[in-house]
């Protein structure tokens, strides 16, 4: 099973299905309450293949991304981006500003620099952002304008729906910098988020650091020195996390087999798969599964 057919395992919805106006590129509304019919707030476990990023000003609730259970809370800003996995455990009224878009909106103009943005990016799998007043003040303004333009219907829309867009990406990215960074970027940094993205991309192939130092022409023994240095973490914890991430995923969310998940995730031994689990995790993968979806209910 590829790794494209095994995510399918968990449902995936895209724009056009959930948009009232049946967008496919960006849509943008404001929220008196939770919208019980909307799947961008299901019940069950999904994936959506568009980008979130929501203001609450307002009220709150539960719910999980991945195997983390967050609760809403005023003045606060929550985004996700399309790898992850999201499901509501508990609704309460809500007020705020619910803003998607897709990849594909992203590229209305030929630039890469927004796909790179840190908040679009997500390298550390973040899905909260602490807001100031200050803050607050500035995306309200942001998502007012965003709102008419959206609603009028001018000529030339998505285009200055993309330059709201774009500024307010790079402020959110600026906070994501300070709130799950706090470093500033120098080729060191840089260095990380490379190994970062490759391991994102192939953590179901490549297992140890010497292949992922391969691939970044340089020594795996100067590699595991940067690493450290710039996350505290060493080059294989941050693989084992990676790999960790995605099996809670898959044992949490779908019902393949435990020997079915440590083929997908590259281990060839599904008894060594479970001794791998169980030593970082403390769990079995079915004891993990178990556990976990009884916090469900």
């Amino acid at each position: 099973m590829d790794k494209q057919v095994f995510e399918q395992l968990i449902p995936k919805y895209s724009l056009e299905q959930v948009s009232r106006n049946r967008s496919y590129l960006l849509d943008i509304l404001e929220l008196d309450r939770f919208h019980d019919q909307d799947i961008t707030f299901a019940l069950t476990p999904h994936r959506n293949d568009f980008y979130i990023l929501l203001l609450v000003k307002e009220g709150g609730g539960r719910h999980w991304v991945d195997t983390v259970q967050y609760a809403l809370k005023p003045d606060t800003f929550y985004f996700s981006t399309p790898q992850q996995v999201l499901i509501k455990e508990e609704t309460q009224p809500l007020n705020g500003t619910l803003l998607r878009f897709t990849n594909e909106f992203l590229a209305i103009e030929d630039n890469q620099l927004l796909k790179k943005l840190l908040v679009i990016q997500n390298p550390h799998n973040g899905h909260e952002l602490t807001l100031s007043a200050e803050n607050v003040t500035f995306i309200e303004d942001i998502f007012t304008k965003m709102l008419v333009e959206y609603n009028q219907r001018h000529d030339l829309r998505n285009g200055m729906l993309f330059s709201y867009l774009r500024v307010l990406l790079i402020y959110l990215s600026r906070l994501y910098t300070e709130q799950l960074i706090n470093n500033i970027p120098n080729d060191e940094r840089r260095l990380l988020k490379k190994f970062v993205d490759l391991i994102n991309e192939k953590y179901n192939q490549l297992h140890d650091v010497s292949a992922y130092a391969d691939l970044l022409c340089i020594s795996a023994g100067h590699l595991s020195k940067i690493i450290k240095q710039q996350s505290g973490k060493t080059g294989i914890q941050h693989i084992h996390e990676r790999l960790m991430l995605e099996a809670k995923r898959l044992l949490l969310h779908t019902e393949c087999s435990v020997k079915e998940i440590a083929f997908q995730l590259g281990f060839d031994d599904a008894p060594y798969f479970n001794r791998f689990f169980k030593r970082l995790a403390r769990h079995t993968p079915a004891e993990y599964r178990k556990m976990t979806r009884k916090m469900y209910h």
